[in-house]
């Protein structure tokens, strides 16, 4: 099979009708790993050689090929799932993690982060309510900006 290299990232257009999507499972960090080798479920294989900056997000097409889209994934990843109780808790946690310049990934009824133990024992410290699980995670930077 060839190797097919990958320079820049086009329009998203959805799967054409008939058209096989083939979903290539990445990490939150490997989605920021934009110079490598990546091998797909069906043996394609890719190098990535993206602009230094760039970040997969989960859906991103990467290749189209006679009858198969080639698309970013989510893969499962250990996670904390915090529950706040209500909306200041919420923006506790959101500070919190913001702080640490984490991803984060929120929804109507949770906060989803990328697990480690210094968090946990934070929020276990704080008393947020949470749990650990492992599920595909599609954070997204808390800000662009830095503390220097």
């Amino acid at each position: 099979m060839s190797l097919i290299t990958i320079e820049s990232l086009h329009e998203q257009d959805p799967p054409a009708e008939g058209e096989e999507v083939i979903e290539l499972p990445m990490a939150a960090e490997d989605r920021r790993r934009v110079r490598r080798r990546i091998r797909a479920p069906d043996g394609m294989e890719f190098v990535l050689r993206l602009p230094t900056g760039t970040k997969l997000m989960p859906g991103q097409a990467l290749h189209r090929d006679t009858g198969r889209l080639y698309v970013v994934a989510a893969a499962p990843e250990d996670v904390i799932v915090i529950h706040p109780r209500d909306k200041t808790e919420a923006a506790k946690v959101g500070h919190l993690v913001g702080n640490l310049h984490r991803d984060i990934d929120c929804t109507e009824e949770a906060i989803v982060v990328l697990w480690d133990e210094p968090l946990q024992d934070r929020l276990q410290r704080e008393g947020f309510v949470f749990e650990r699980d492992r599920r595909p995670f599609h954070g997204n930077p808390t800000s662009g900006h830095s503390h220097s």
